[in-house]
């Protein structure tokens, strides 16, 4: 059993919903990723998303690509990332982690090296935004020796065919897209998830995440009602093009506890 699984499944024996935060690598700076990420879980994240900087965000809004951006002109690289997720496990053995991002930067490393590498440094899961199923054979069959988890997008307009065939293909958990667009662009439409969420869980027994458009702890709280996992990205990012690297550390945290407090109320 992977470490997203064992994780899904505490939480489940708990009847908690995960809340998963997500945060671009290097983003205000390399120097306190790491320790935001500490700060994260302490406020009451059960596992973690870290962007992988990338020059062509094509699946993400204004505000994470200006957090790609901003990480690039730091010159954080796919290597950096998995130095940070090395560094993180050294305090943290048990918090999953998943790297979200697009494949151009796993490409140029290589697959099987890849691999092996986002596992020596305590990488439980992988999303590839622009890696459809029907073309990710090759990488899954480098993730799967390593125990790292692929995971795949769904969509409100993903049909019965989709579905099953990311059932085929994904481990770990599924990322439902709430709404149509790109990251942070609506609100989300509770019952119009709920529905579409219902329908999914009739050909997958994975866990169900929701994330795009979950900006506050009401939302947040709306979502945990019908999800497995509560994901949350914009509303985090966009609070750093505003805040000193000191603030970030305390700020993004304490929105994340007020999400964790709303969703274990309901």
């Amino acid at each position: 059993m992977s470490r997203i699984q064992s994780r899904f499944a505490q939480l489940k024996n708990n009847q908690k919903t995960a809340l998963i935060p997500f945060v671009t690598a290097g983003d205000p700076n390399p120097g306190i990723t790491v320790e935001l990420m500490h700060n994260l879980v302490k406020a009451g994240a059960n596992l973690l998303e870290l962007g992988v900087p990338f020059s062509d965000p094509m699946a993400d809004g204004p505000v994470i690509q200006l957090a790609s951006e901003r990480a690039l002109e730091n010159g954080v690289s796919l290597s950096d990332v998995l130095n940070m997720v090395t560094e993180f496990r050294q305090n943290d053995p048990d918090t999953p982690v998943i790297l979200m991002g697009y494949l151009n930067p796993v490409e140029v490393m290589g697959y099987d090296n890849f691999a092996k590498r986002a596992a020596q440094a305590g990488v439980d899961g992988v999303l590839t935004v622009d890696l459809p199923p029907e073309e990710s054979d090759d990488l899954i069959k480098a993730l799967h020796p390593q125990h790292i988890d692929p995971i795949f997008l769904l969509a409100p307009t993903s049909d019965i065919r989709r579905i099953e065939r990311i059932s085929s293909h994904a481990s770990g958990f599924v990322y439902y897209v709430s709404v149509k667009g790109v990251t942070g662009s609506k609100a989300v439409d509770v019952d119009a998830v709920a529905d579409k969420l219902a329908e999914i869980r009739e050909h997958i027994q994975l866990p169900l995440g929701v994330g795009f458009g979950i900006r506050d702890p009401e939302t947040a709280a709306q979502v945990a009602s019908v999800a497995d996992a509560v994901i949350v990205g914009s509303a985090l990012v966009q609070k750093i093009e505003t805040l000193s690297p000191e603030a970030v550390l305390v700020e993004l945290p304490a929105l994340v506890g007020e999400m964790r407090a709303a969703m274990d109320a309901v």
